[in-house]
C-alpha cells in the first residue's frame, strides 16, 4: 500500500458531545428500549454523579441504546471500532466516541480516557472488545483492572440480558423480543478502587461479567419465535459432536444439520436445541460451543493445530473505506498469525501476530453480507479484514485457537516464573 494513504488520526483529543446532538442520541436510543420493554435495575447508584467509568457487556447494537438511556441525561463518551467510523466519522467525533483498533496495546488511548475523566463526564468501554459469539461472557483483557486504577474514578458495570436472544451476532436480524433487561450497578467507589489490588478488581469484574443469556431466556420463559431462528448457527456449532467432522454443519429455518452424518437438531422458541433423533448431545448452545473449546485445546496440546490457506486481504487504513491489498496466504499455528501476499501492483504486504501479542481476535460472520465471513486483525496504524477462501475453514475455530494458544503461553510463563522464584 502506498505511503501516501492519510491514516486515522488517532491522536485528536476526544470531544464531548455537542449539545444539539445530545437530542438526536437519545431519539435514536429510548424509542428501541421501549419497544424492548428493557427492565434497567440500578443498584448502590445512590448520589453517583460523573465522571465515572461504565463497562458494558456486549451483544448487540441495541447495547448502545440501553447504556444511553440508563445513564441518561449525562454526557459519555464511548470507545468505537473503527469500522464502526467508515463513513461517519464526522458523526460520531460529534457524538463524544473515541476509536479504538481491536486489541492493540494503545498507549495514546490512555491520555484521551483521562481526558473524558477530566471533563467529567461518562467514560464507557466493552471490555469484550466484540459481541459474544453465543450470549456468553468473552475473555476479558487482564489490562481492564489497572486501567480502572488509573483513572481513580468509580467503576460501574451494565449487564444486559436478552440482546443476545434478540439479535445473535451469528446472525442478527431482530427475533422481536419484547423484554430484555439490565443491571447497573456501581461496583468500586474511588476509595475502594485506590485501595484494591489490581488483581481483586479484575476477578470482582469477571465476576459481574458472568452471564448466559439462553439461561436467561429459559428462566423468563422468553420466545423467540421467528421460523428463522436458527439460520446461522453453523456459523458458532462449526462441528458436529456425533460424527466429529468439522466445517460439514449447516442451518436453514430451525433446523441445525451435518452434512457429513445427516444428523439434524431443531432449535425450539426457548432457545434449547433438540435432536430430531437419538441422543442430544447438548441442549444448550454454549455447551456445545465450550466442548468445541476443548476439542481446540486438545490441538494446541498436542501440537498439531494448524490452519493454511488463500485468502484476500483488505485494509482499513482510516474510516473512509476499505482497500483492496490483494490475494496471499494465512497461516494460524502454534506461533499465532502470518499473512503475507502481493497487490496487483506486485508489491508484498505481510502481518505477523505472534501468540503473546493477541488474547483473542475479532471475526465477522458474512461481513456485510457480501463479503463472506474474516478474521480481523490490527497494528496501531492499520486494520486488515482477511478473507479464507477455497478451502475448508471456520473463523470461530480461529477465534478459540487465538485464546487457547494465549492462555497456554500465559500459564507456561506464569510456571515458569513459579519455578524461579523457587529456586
Amino acid at each position: 500500500m502506498s505511503d501516501t494513504i492519510i491514516r486515522f488520526d488517532m491522536q485528536r483529543p476526544p470531544q464531548r458531545t455537542i449539545w444539539y446532538l445530545r437530542p438526536v442520541t437519545w431519539l435514536l436510543s429510548f424509542p428501541d428500549v421501549w419497544m424492548h420493554r428493557t427492565q434497567i435495575t440500578k443498584y448502590n447508584m445512590e448520589g453517583l454523579k460523573p465522571p465515572y467509568v461504565l463497562l458494558c457487556n456486549h451483544n448487540a447494537f441495541l447495547d448502545f441504546k440501553v447504556a444511553t438511556a440508563a445513564v441518561f441525561p449525562h454526557r459519555t463518551n464511548f470507545i468505537v471500532a473503527i469500522d464502526g467510523f467508515i463513513g461517519r466519522e464526522w458523526l460520531l467525533r460529534r457524538v463524544g466516541c473515541i476509536c479504538k483498533r481491536k486489541f492493540t496495546n494503545d498507549v495514546l488511548l490512555v491520555r484521551h480516557l483521562q481526558q473524558v475523566i477530566k471533563n467529567k463526564d461518562i467514560l464507557v468501554i466493552y471490555p469484550e472488545a466484540r459481541y459474544s459469539l453465543c450470549g456468553t461472557t468473552a475473555i476479558l483483557p487482564d489490562s481492564i483492572g489497572k486501567m480502572c486504577k488509573l483513572l481513580r474514578v468509580p467503576v460501574v458495570t451494565l449487564i444486559t440480558h436478552g440482546h443476545h436472544v434478540d439479535a445473535p451476532f451469528w446472525n442478527p436480524h431482530r427475533r422481536k423480543i419484547r423484554h430484555t433487561e439490565a443491571v447497573m450497578a456501581r461496583i468500586y467507589t474511588s476509595e475502594e478502587l485506590a485501595a484494591a489490588r489490581v488483581d481483586d478488581i479484575n476477578k470482582r469484574i469477571r465476576t459481574v461479567f458472568e452471564y448466559d443469556d439462553y439461561t436467561w431466556q429459559k428462566k423468563k420463559r422468553i420466545q423467540a419465535a421467528s421460523e428463522k431462528r436458527a439460520e446461522g448457527l453453523h456459523k458458532v456449532l462449526y462441528q458436529c459432536p456425533a460424527c466429529l467432522t468439522e466445517y460439514r454443519m449447516s442451518s436453514s429455518g430451525t433446523k441445525l444439520r451435518c452434512d457429513s452424518c445427516g444428523k439434524t437438531w431443531t432449535l425450539g422458541i426457548y432457545g434449547e436445541l433438540t435432536s430430531d433423533s437419538g441422543k442430544t448431545e447438548f441442549p444448550h448452545i454454549p455447551d456445545w460451543y465450550e466442548w468445541e473449546r476443548l476439542q481446540v485445546r486438545d490441538e494446541i496440546l498436542s501440537g498439531t493445530y494448524c490452519f493454511s490457506g488463500p485468502v484476500t486481504v483488505d485494509s482499513l487504513p482510516n474510516a473512509e473505506r476499505f482497500i483492496r491489498l490483494g490475494e496471499g496466504t494465512m497461516i494460524h499455528n502454534m506461533e499465532g498469525f502470518s499473512i503475507y501476499g502481493t497487490t496487483e501492483n506486485g508489491v508484498p504486504f505481510e502481518m505477523v501476530k505472534m501468540v503473546p501479542s493477541l488474547y483473542s481476535c475479532h471475526i465477522e460472520y458474512d461481513y456485510l453480507g457480501k463479503h463472506g465471513d474474516c478474521v480481523d486483525l490490527n497494528t496501531l496504524t492499520d486494520t486488515w479484514y482477511i478473507y479464507p477462501h477455497d478451502c475448508a475453514f471456520s473463523v470461530t475455530k480461529m477465534a478459540l485457537a487465538t485464546e487457547e494458544l494465549f492462555l497456554l503461553f500465559k500459564n507456561t510463563a506464569e510456571m515458569k516464573k513459579g519455578v524461579r522464584a523457587s529456586l
